[in-house]
């Protein structure tokens, strides 16, 4: 079985690193699962999506857990008609459901970047990226986390004044303050020299 190798990082929390190894074959439900099975913390009633990006981190098609837009034309007739630049701000509109998406169909890059985005209304943001593509071990079951560092802290008893100052405080209104696409891969490279992962 051939096999590929991810690393998933939060960078919302330092040294946060999740590794895992998944048959080519296998769905992003089996991927789903084995990320809600390593990371404590996060509701597995809760709805999530993949999102398939390119080397900037721009959605390009989500991936669901549920099918949420069963009334959705086919991507094909909605973009023939569009020049490349449209067809790429279309792509996130595509939806396909996680049980039928086979992993070896969305990676076409050898450093595939994916975002998996769980709990939309306590949204935790997870940015993976493809390390490499190997040989599976012949027995071994897949898929499996190879690699855990960091948890996710346990949810605040927050009221409703808290989430009322949350939303007043000015500091958050510089959309500066917040991570951008080479802050996310200085962030990657720094975790993999600090903790040894190659």
């Amino acid at each position: 079985m051939y096999i590929y190798k991810f690393r998933l990082l939060y960078d919302e929390i330092e040294g946060f690193v999740r590794d895992y190894e998944i048959g080519a074959k296998q769905t992003f439900k089996d991927f789903h699962d084995i990320i809600l099975q390593s990371i404590k913390g996060l509701d597995p009633k809760e709805l999530a999506s993949f999102y398939i990006c390119d080397r900037k981190w721009n959605k390009l098609k989500e991936i669901t857990l549920f099918d949420m837009n069963s009334e959705v034309e086919s991507f094909q007739n909605e973009t023939e008609n569009m020049d490349g630049d449209e067809q790429d701000r279309y792509l996130v509109t595509e939806k396909t459901v996680m049980a039928d998406a086979i992993l070896s169909q969305y990676i076409n890059d050898p450093h595939q970047r994916i975002i998996y985005e769980q709990d939309f209304l306590r949204l935790h943001t997870f940015y993976i990226e493809l390390i490499k593509s190997v040989e599976g071990k012949e027995g071994k079951t897949y898929p499996v986390c190879t690699h855990s560092s960091g948890e996710l802290p346990k949810p605040a008893d927050l009221k409703n004044d808290d989430f009322d100052d949350f939303a007043d405080d000015p500091e958050l209104e510089d959309e500066d303050d917040f991570y951008d696409d080479e802050d996310i891969d200085s962030l990657s490279t720094d975790l993999t020299e600090e903790l040894g992962l190659y």
